[in-house]
Parts: structure tokens; sequence; C-alpha cells
């Protein structure tokens, strides 16, 4: 099948020839996107090309890591890793394929739908994030690695993923042990944003966005006490763990 482009103002999608339509709705989710963002991040980005996958082979083709990634991730997140985001282009599983990958469980459509406004979220708080902006390429990987759960939360969370993600963290607690705090690597991607849940519940919107740009040198316990107001590390688990209890009992 052979393969064509469309635009939107600050977009262009590469695509399979019969997926123009869809190509279409992945461009208008990502200029909403950039607008909301653009009312929170001083920077956005613009100018960058979405291609979409039909099959997750074609995904792993692209980013031969990605298999790594899915090993990485929690069994109750595995599905909703679709794509990944590099320096001028977003590459994303095609909304058919997204919706094949989807579980039934309530949310979990929804949830896999906004993979491609994740992707550039994840690429906006890279852009304002400058110990990642000015990090040489085995720096800044160890820092993606040791805040994946702030990058990768924030990300689904401004996204708007969040709020489709209780089936999913309530399969999390279930089925695993007690999450850690901040979550580990594995959790990062669904328990993540629940930390920028709470945070924002707490200190608003604008409040997150300056808590996901910023990677302190004082590590996870610093850039938690900085996000609300100074309390204590313990005081802040404590109100993390009731947030999670919450959202994960489906009520």
């Amino acid at each position: 099948m052979p393969w064509t482009e469309s635009d939107s103002p600050s977009f262009r999608a590469r695509h399979e020839s019969t997926d123009a339509d869809d190509a279409d709705l992945v461009l208008d989710s990502l200029e909403r996107t950039r607008a909301r963002l653009s009312r929170l991040f001083p920077r956005t980005a613009a100018e960058l090309t979405v291609v979409l996958h039909r099959r997750a082979a074609s995904l792993v083709v692209a980013n031969p890591l990605l298999p790594f990634a899915w090993f990485a991730t929690a069994p109750a997140a595995r599905r909703y890793v679709c794509g990944w985001a590099g320096s001028s282009e977003l590459h994303v599983l095609a909304p058919a394929a997204l919706d094949h990958r989807a579980s039934a469980v309530r949310g979990s459509r929804e949830m896999i739908a906004l993979t491609a406004p994740a992707l550039y979220a994840r690429r906006v708080i890279a852009e304002n994030n400058r110990e990642l902006c000015h990090a040489r390429a085995p720096t800044r990987l160890r820092l993606e690695l040791r805040w994946a759960w702030l990058l990768e939360g924030a990300a689904r969370w401004f996204a708007g993923q969040t709020e489709y993600a209780r089936p999913a963290i309530a399969r999390r607690l279930r089925d695993g042990d007690s999450p850690s705090f901040p979550p580990g690597l594995r959790d990062a991607t669904l328990l993540g944003a629940t930390v920028i849940d709470l945070v924002a519940r707490e200190q608003g919107e604008l409040a997150a966005a300056r808590f996901a740009s910023r990677l302190p040198a004082g590590g996870a316990r610093a850039a938690l006490s900085n996000a609300f107001d100074g309390r204590s590390f313990k005081h802040t688990e404590s109100a993390w763990r009731s947030h999670l209890a919450r959202l994960g009992s489906l009520k």
C-alpha cells in the first residue's frame, strides 16, 4: 500500500493512503493538545511529523529498542506503550491498530486513543526541561530512566489519559507488589501520572507543568518537596498512597 502525507497547521502525518481520514483525526488531536499545552508551558514543539504504523512489527523496525520498553513496563500498562517520540518525529500505531490493541475494560479504548497526544506531550516536556536539553546522549538516557515516573507520568497526564486509567491502576494494585514511591521504571507509564494528578489537584495545572519541567539535582525527594511547598516526603507519600487507592477503587 503506498504511503502519503497529510498536513495540519503545526504537524505533518505520514501514513498509508487508505488511512487519510484517521490521519486527519490524529492531526486534529495533536493540534488541540498543542493549544492546551501552550497555555501551560513556555514552549511547545511544532513542525513534527507523526508516522502512523498499522502493525506493532513496523514500530519495532523503526525503533528496535521498543521491545525492551514493553518488557520493562508492568503488564497492566504494557498495551499502552504504542509508540515513541523522537526529536522530529512521533511514531505511533494507527487508530485502527490502537483500537485493536485496547482491552474490553471500561476506559481502555479512550486511554489508548490518546497515545499520539501523550507522545507529543512527552516531546513538549523535554523541550521545556533544561536538564534534558543540555544533556549529552548517555547522560540524557540516564536522566530519562531515573526520572521516568515524572516524564512519562506528566506526558500521559497532560494528554488526558489518567482519567481513563482507573481499571488499569486497579489491575496493577491487585496483581503486583505494593508500588514504590515515586513509582519505579516498570510503573512509570501507569502510576507516574497519579503523582502528577496529585500535584495538579493540590497545587493546580501550572504547578504540575513547572514540576514536570525540572529535574532537581537533589532527586525525587527535592522535586516532591518543592512541588508540595516543603511538605515532608513521608507526608506526601501517605497522601499519594491514599490517592492511588481511591483511583484504583473503580467506584
